[in-house]
């Protein structure tokens, strides 16, 4: 990652240069590809510190976050919490701890599936028209039969709420 470091109206030592650099690294831990990053320090009139910090992030775009206070190390230590603050929202967003949970109980369902044998009564020939008063009867999803010819038949009702015969 790139980190520049800009002073206006304030001389920065490599101490404070330091500083900055450490705590823009701290927020590396987030994994989330930080391109470059700028932290501008700005001093003014009545001797407040502005602290910006500018992050580019590839997918998401920039986080910018600003912080004043009479400290200029403070005013960067309350700039990095609140930038730690908004890149674990979007490190947990992307993450998302859910989709494990949800893959475990599908796996779990998965193995509850069990067959359960039906009789199959199709030994007596049918009319399509028995079949499908029988089918309505019945309340069940579709239906074998044994058509007056001798065939196999199914019957079932199909999403339009119309039925269907095979």
């Amino acid at each position: 990652m790139n980190v520049t470091i800009v002073g206006r109206n304030v001389e920065l030592t490599e101490a404070m240069k330091d500083h900055i650099s450490k705590v823009v690294s701290e927020v590396e831990k987030y994994n989330l590809g930080i391109l470059h990053s700028i932290v501008t320090v700005e001093k003014d009139k009545r001797d407040f510190f502005t602290v910006e910090i500018i992050m580019n992030i590839p997918d998401k775009g920039t986080a910018v976050v600003h912080y004043k206070d009479k400290d200029m190390y403070a005013a960067l230590d309350k700039a990095k919490d609140k930038l730690e603050k908004l890149l674990r929202r979007y490190h947990d967003k992307i993450t998302d701890y859910r989709k494990k949970d949800r893959i475990e109980e599908l796996i779990v369902e998965e193995e509850q599936d069990e067959i359960v044998e039906m009789p199959l009564d199709i030994e007596k020939p049918l009319s399509i028209e028995e079949a499908k008063e029988e089918f309505k009867n019945s309340g069940l999803y579709f239906m074998v039969f044994k058509d007056l010819e001798g065939e196999k038949r199914v019957i079932y009702r199909r999403k339009d709420g119309k039925l269907g015969l095979y």
